[in-house]
């Protein structure tokens, strides 16, 4: 899959360069899952595990880009996929509403309800 393949393009000075990427916040839920980070431990890998999808890493970097009581300057490190150790870090359980919010702010979010549309016509036709 092209990581660049649902950013949206304009044109520059007859370039094609790719829109800026919003994110949205993450709101802190009940069912948060709270993890103390390992040797080794990476965004991807976190994501692959709670998520089944290892895309989805930046949900949990930017889920943590504010930990209070670490020894990092401010923020964890957003240009690397791997955690420091040591760290209590949250697994946000709502990453579908993430997603939705993502798509939302990108203007993603035309395709997104198409396609839910579509599925959903497809299986009351059937």
């Amino acid at each position: 899959m092209n990581r660049y393949q649902n950013i949206s393009t304009i044109t520059i000075d007859k370039k094609q360069v790719y829109q800026t990427v919003r994110y949205p916040e993450i709101p802190t839920t009940s069912d948060d899952i709270y993890v103390y980070t390992s040797q080794g431990d990476r965004f991807d890998v976190l994501a692959n595990t709670y998520y089944k999808d290892s895309s989805l890493w930046w949900i949990i970097s930017t889920a943590n880009t504010a930990i209070a009581g670490t020894t990092l300057p401010s923020d964890l490190p957003q240009d690397s996929l791997v955690i420091p150790e040591g760290l209590q870090i949250r697994i946000p359980a709502s990453y579908i509403a993430v997603l939705n919010s993502f798509k939302f702010l990108n203007g993603l979010w035309y395709e997104y309800f198409w396609r839910r549309f579509t599925k959903t016509n497809n299986r009351s036709s059937k």
